[in-house]
């Protein structure tokens, strides 16, 4: 069973999320609700992956969680996906910066994200 741990301050995103990927088979679904929160639950939970959006309040935001997590981690670090409603295009510089293994841009449907996220877990080497 896969772990993922997501990341976003809405609660209401979060339940979408979770519900979204626990219904898809395979996965076992924790929750954080800012950037400083994911860093800690990685540590704790260890999962395979974390679902983050970029844009968050409190310390640091999703981009530079991802950062921290995987230089905190190295070649052991989960895989990160950041989320956020900007255009990639704005954001591709952060996004590349930070180490993340793939960006999905919102807003997405359940089937897009399940596909998504199982390719990931499929592939040999990040995406970007």
């Amino acid at each position: 069973m896969h772990k993922i741990l997501v990341v976003d301050d809405s609660e209401d995103i979060r339940e979408l999320l979770r519900l979204t990927m626990e219904l898809a088979s395979g996965f076992e679904v924790h929750e954080a609700v800012d950037g400083a929160s994911a860093v800690a639950a990685v540590g704790a939970l260890r999962p395979d992956l974390v679902l983050i959006d970029i844009m968050m309040p409190g310390e640091f935001d999703g981009a530079e969680a991802c950062r921290r997590i995987k230089a905190t981690y190295g070649a052991a670090a989960p895989k990160v996906v950041l989320v956020s409603a900007k255009p990639e295009s704005a954001i591709q510089e952060a996004v590349a910066a930070c180490g993340a293994d793939l960006y999905i841009r919102k807003p997405f449907g359940p089937a897009t994200l399940v596909e998504k996220l199982s390719a990931l877990y499929a592939a040999k080497q990040p995406y970007l």
